[in-house]
């Protein structure tokens, strides 16, 4: 039997990405959670470069970056496939996953941690590149059609840290009324039990991220 362990953190956006993904195929796995403060000498082991979660180890094989590893489940075991089978849709799967990551997660998060009119400013990129997802949305329940798929894993977060970061900013990013088809498949991945299953606690979260706001926002935090 194969020995498959993931290192996490209870909050790790990107590795529940590595959740969801072995989740939905029904892979056995064992976890063990990781404390960034005080990393072990297994994740600093087998990630010596980034020193981060999420980690892979299949038979003593680390994998790295959630992006990658999520391919490497798909290729590893097929049931339940995350990504098309079409060579231009797998292309085009990976680019609305990576812009996810570089465009659309830094913008969200920029709204976040400025202010003032920096702060009406990243409202300004952020939701231009929400649209830009909510557009490739358009005639389908999820980015992947009718089940969960790749870049719906990879957007994940949006549909439950937005809400956390929302809160404690004070803005509201995706509504219905600007966002009629983000907003719904919102409703959708988060709803569908094998995702809702393992969100981490909102008010945990709430805690967590008040306090990163506060030292974002607060004129001692460093420029």
């Amino acid at each position: 039997m194969a020995e498959l362990k993931l290192f996490r953190t209870w909050s790790s956006r990107f590795a529940l990405r590595v959740v969801w993904a072995l989740n939905l195929k029904g892979i056995q796995y064992d976890t063990i959670f990781e404390d960034l403060s005080n990393k072990s000498s297994l994740l600093l082991q087998y990630n010596p470069i980034y020193k981060k979660v999420p980690v892979l180890v299949h038979n003593g094989k680390p994998l790295v970056e959630s992006l990658l590893i999520l391919e490497y489940i798909d290729e590893t075991w097929k049931q339940t496939p995350l990504l098309p089978e079409d060579p231009s849709e797998r292309a085009t799967a990976r680019f609305w996953a990576k812009f996810g990551d570089d465009k659309v997660l830094l913008s969200v998060w920029n709204v976040f941690i400025k202010q003032g009119k920096d702060q009406e400013e990243a409202i300004v990129t952020a939701q231009e590149n929400l649209g830009f997802v909510e557009r490739q949305l358009t005639g389908k329940k999820f980015f992947n059609g009718e089940t969960i798929g790749f870049v719906d894993l990879a957007f994940g977060w949006l549909a439950n840290l937005l809400s956390v970061w929302e809160e404690i900013c004070g803005v509201t990013l995706i509504d219905h009324e600007k966002f009629p088809m983000l907003s719904e498949w919102i409703q959708n991945f988060a709803g569908a039990p094998i995702i809702k299953e393992s969100w981490p606690p909102r008010d945990k979260l709430i805690t967590k991220y008040q306090a990163l706001h506060e030292v974002y926002t607060s004129k001692e935090a460093p420029k």
